[in-house]
């Protein structure tokens, strides 16, 4: 909840789900699932005995919270990081921060699979990748950014031999655990609800009926005669006396500022045409033809001050890497700042640049502000 948001009332709106990626500090292998880049939600794992009753295990085998996201990657393929990842959902050679690092990183496993329904940067290092469905091949539910849960039905079978992410959990889980693990995703989404009854994140009372009769059932909802909660913290905070809790933030200059060398902030985002890495997006030829390659924007006054004209070639060179894109000048920008997108892999990545340094608190990297000088490429 923002303080923002928290000021005008407006309650409801900025939500999120407890499911960071938690980390095995001692294990040989371990899951990266596609999810929130740090431990900025709330940690599941807060409710751990919750979820060891419904699946009947000991909560001591269950991990607790460990490193954040980069921390983890960072530590890939050292002895005291995880030695062969299987990774779901997430092209972590591209959407990480200092890429050129974390590829190290992923070199330095004695193992990698990938789970993806196309092939990746990330996929492209595995040693086995295993072809799962797309979201429109599989049955599940969503939650959208307003707290609604949604039921999506599967719009087409996936390719033969194709499995559903759940598939591959379960029969991997059968390996080291035989039993009874159905992959069906209503019996999954029943030992969520079973496993956050009473919770802050209560799913209890929403089934699968409940969603396709009511266009989608708002979380918290303890019971199935509850309404939902389309607006949390109406009537007061959670918080002994209810109140609202604002604390001061002081402002902190970017981890390494400005200086002769590097003179130029970069800052990165994303395009209408494209999605987070580009795995996808980048293999549909009208998204493709509208936006083909990287490029960076920048102001005029700079563009005259490094010699660049529209459709150069400039190299974005940092104290961690270095990124390439055409040239398109613009004065929507200010002077000292290029803008890149963050879509594509390789040459034109524009996370080999950016500076992997974390927040304290949210353990958030600084994707979005690091120095870089720029260099004309003739």
């Amino acid at each position: 909840m923002s303080s923002a948001a928290a000021a005008t009332r407006a309650f409801g709106l900025d939500r999120g789900l407890p499911f960071p990626l938690p980390d095995l500090a001692e294990a040989d292998v371990i899951l990266l699932a596609g999810s929130n880049a740090a431990e900025t939600m709330p940690p599941f794992t807060r409710w751990l005995a919750d979820v060891a009753h419904v699946w009947g295990v000991d909560p001591a085998l269950i991990p607790g919270p460990g490193r954040s996201a980069f921390e983890l990657l960072d530590a890939l393929g050292t002895p005291g990081g995880a030695r062969a990842p299987l990774v779901m959902g997430s092209n972590v050679a591209v959407s990480s921060p200092a890429a050129g690092r974390i590829a190290r990183r992923l070199d330095a496993l004695e193992f990698l699979a990938v789970c993806d329904p196309v092939l990746s940067e990330t996929a492209a290092l595995a040693d086995v990748v295993l072809p799962v469905a797309q979201w429109a091949e599989e049955t599940g539910t969503m939650t959208n950014l307003e707290g609604r849960v949604l039921l999506r039905r599967r719009a087409a079978p996936p390719p033969p031999g194709v499995r559903t992410d759940l598939e591959v959990i379960a029969a991997l889980a059968g390996l080291d655990a035989p039993g009874d693990w159905d992959p069906a995703p209503e019996r999954v989404f029943g030992e969520l609800r079973r496993a956050s009854a009473g919770g802050p994140a209560d799913y209890s009372g929403i089934s699968y009926a409940r969603i396709a009769a009511e266009d989608g059932v708002f979380w918290p909802c303890p019971s199935p005669d509850h309404r939902g909660t389309p607006r949390m913290f109406l009537d007061r905070f959670a918080t002994p006396d209810g109140r609202a809790r604002f604390f001061p933030v002081e402002h902190r200059s970017a981890a390494k500022d400005l200086d002769t060398d590097y003179p130029v902030y970069p800052t990165t985002g994303r395009l209408l045409q494209h999605y987070q890495s580009g795995a996808q997006t980048r293999r549909v030829p009208a998204l493709r033809e509208a936006q083909p390659e990287p490029f960076v924007e920048v102001h005029p006054d700079l563009a005259s001050a490094c010699a660049l004209e529209g459709g150069d070639r400039v190299r974005v060179v940092s104290r961690r890497g270095q990124a390439e894109g055409l040239v398109r000048i613009t004065d929507t920008i200010r002077a000292d700042t290029v803008f890149m997108p963050f879509h594509w892999g390789g040459a034109g990545s524009v996370q080999l640049v950016t500076n992997p340094a974390l927040d304290p608190v949210s353990k958030m990297p600084e994707f979005k502000v690091c120095a870089v000088r720029l260099e004309a490429v003739r």
